[in-house]
């Protein structure tokens, strides 16, 4: 895993290179996220009454109590794929990216300051400032190439497209 620092884009933008994360962690974040919509959900179920035959509605409606939806744009090139998401709000403490050969998982919480009654102020969650969103990749890529950059709000991933040896070895062999 790399490590990035804090650098200033052309445009003098503040622009965060991002640390990946293991998948295994992110996943288990977003089976957090999974129960907590399915316990949503079946909240709602329970509200009207135990009616059954809403289930995709109550779905719907707890996802969009508890998770901000994110928007995405992707273009490819022969070389490499680049990816855009808008994560307005986030800073980069608040996102966990990890980026596979075949996807990309995010995660974002972000921590609400609530003054407690001695005055010290605490943090805590507030789901409709969450984020869980996998991105399955049209094309395999290689990880260790991967950019991750927080600008303005967005995520921009460049990740570099996976290149077989056996095409590298016939290409040498041909000459």
């Amino acid at each position: 895993m790399r490590t990035y620092k804090t650098s200033e884009a052309q445009a003098g933008t503040k622009s965060v290179l991002l640390r990946l994360c293991n998948p295994e962690t992110i996943q288990r974040d977003m089976q957090q996220m999974q129960l907590a919509v399915a316990h949503r959900a079946h909240e709602l179920f329970e509200k009207r009454g135990g009616e059954h035959g809403h289930d995709w509605e109550d779905w719907f409606q707890a996802e969009s109590e508890l998770l901000r939806p994110v928007s995405t744009a992707l273009s490819e090139s022969k070389d490499r794929l680049s990816i855009r998401v808008n994560v307005l709000g986030f800073e980069e403490h608040e996102l966990r990216v990890s980026v596979e050969p075949k996807r990309i998982m995010i995660v974002g919480q972000k921590a609400v300051a609530l003054p407690s009654e001695a005055g010290k102020v605490e943090t805590t969650e507030w789901y409709p400032d969450q984020i869980s969103k996998v991105i399955d990749l049209p094309t395999e890529i290689d990880p260790a190439g991967a950019n991750v950059e927080l600008q303005m709000g967005q995520l921009k991933f460049e990740l570099p497209k996976h290149t077989s040896r056996k095409l590298k070895s016939r290409a040498k062999g041909v000459g």
